[in-house]
């Protein structure tokens, strides 16, 4: 017998709690806590409200807890505001006694469950993303093209899923219409999505800064090109209709006055221009042409998608001129892709987990090795 509402399902299974700690975790773990719910589990949801979380999660239709909200920029209010944020979510997982805490690295939940007891799992697509040497989860899983060698803090506890991230989510899509409509867009308009840098990051380099504002002034001055931006933060807003206040006047360039289906935009894009990671694999995912100016640490997945020709590095200014292709795409009616293993591995990790009931067995690391052979 269950009992069902909204993403939650009460039955006999343990508990799983996700936190949504940004805004790519959303459709990432959107299909995840559907074949969680099929398998019988009930799931804790909690949400950060910051970088449009809550926007997405209500866009998903998700019945979450909005518990803390971004903290601003600076090691110091970080630091804090994650401390606070956990805080604020241990009366509610105290209460909901989870079997299993799984993220897409949430530091807050992995002090949380270190904190309580709690077996975690913590998924991670960017081998240079800080790590705690001394708050470790009792799992970490992250895509196969990331070495081994990358892996400076968990040796001996990480299962490899098969392609990238994206792959768990963009291989369900079905695009939205009107989308161009919606914008005050034509259908034969040339559109390129752009997106800044994450310039709150502790990996932003000002270089992407830099190459971002080229990016613009050059397809700004292409007369038959519309730019949709899409700003990280109500700041980069403000700071983009100020920069570019004769784009926005002259109707070359827009923001979104609400919150858009990502996917649907990128795929009614003609090209996409972004110093963010997810949006940039989610349009090479889907084939749509895109352009990296992200300047940090190029991770492994990145180079995947580049040495594949699915992806463009943005170097320097000299690039922009270069490699930058302004060239109306065709459209089909929806994206020819072929569901991959991700998902399904993904879930059968994480379920793994939860039955486990030893903090460091090897029945994760022997599911993965039969999974990859097919067996």
């Amino acid at each position: 017998m269950t009992k069902q509402s909204g993403n939650r399902k009460f039955t006999d299974k343990g508990k799983i709690w996700i936190d949504l700690d940004n805004s790519p975790h959303v459709p990432f773990f959107v299909p995840i806590i559907e074949e969680l719910q099929k398998r019988s589990y009930s799931i804790v949801l909690t949400a950060r409200d910051c970088f449009q979380v809550r926007e997405l999660a209500d866009l998903f239709h998700l019945n979450y807890k909005l518990i803390g909200h971004h903290s601003g920029k600076g090691k110091i209010r970080k630091m804090a505001g994650l401390c606070f944020r956990a805080l604020q979510l241990i009366p509610t997982i105290l209460k909901e006694k989870p079997a299993l805490a799984v993220s897409h690295c949430s530091r807050a939940q992995l002090i949380v469950s270190t904190a309580c007891g709690i077996r975690s799992l913590v998924l991670g697509d960017y081998e240079f993303a800080t790590g705690w040497a001394f708050i470790r989860p009792t799992w970490h899983m992250c895509p196969q093209v990331i070495p081994d060698s990358a892996l400076r803090f968990y040796s001996g506890r990480t299962v490899k899923y098969p392609g990238i991230k994206e792959d768990v989510y963009v291989s369900r899509f079905v695009p939205k219409p009107g989308i161009r409509s919606q914008l005050g867009l034509r259908e034969q308009d040339l559109v390129a999505t752009i997106r800044p840098p994450a310039t709150e990051a502790h990996y932003h380099n000002p270089q992407s800064d830099e190459l971002f504002e080229a990016a613009v002034d050059f397809l700004g001055k292409k007369a038959e090109l519309k730019l949709v931006a899409l700003p990280r933060n109500e700041k980069q807003a403000i700071w983009l209709r100020k920069r570019w206040s004769n784009l926005f006047s002259n109707g070359t360039m827009r923001i979104p006055e609400e919150i858009v289906d990502g996917l649907s935009l990128i795929w009614h894009s003609d090209l996409v221009i972004s110093g963010g990671g997810t949006m940039n694999r989610e349009a090479a995912a889907l084939g749509v042409p895109v352009y990296s100016i992200f300047r940090g640490k190029i991770g492994a997945v990145d180079q995947y998608l580049s040495k594949s020709g699915r992806l463009v590095l943005l170097e320097n200014i000299e690039d922009l001129h270069a490699k930058i292709l302004l060239v109306r795409k065709e459209r089909p009616a929806r994206p020819q892709i072929k569901p991959t293993a991700a998902l399904g591995f993904i879930v059968d990790q994480i379920v793994v987990a939860a039955e486990s009931q030893h903090p460091f067995s090897n029945r994760m690391e022997v599911t993965a090795e039969r999974t990859l052979l097919g067996s």
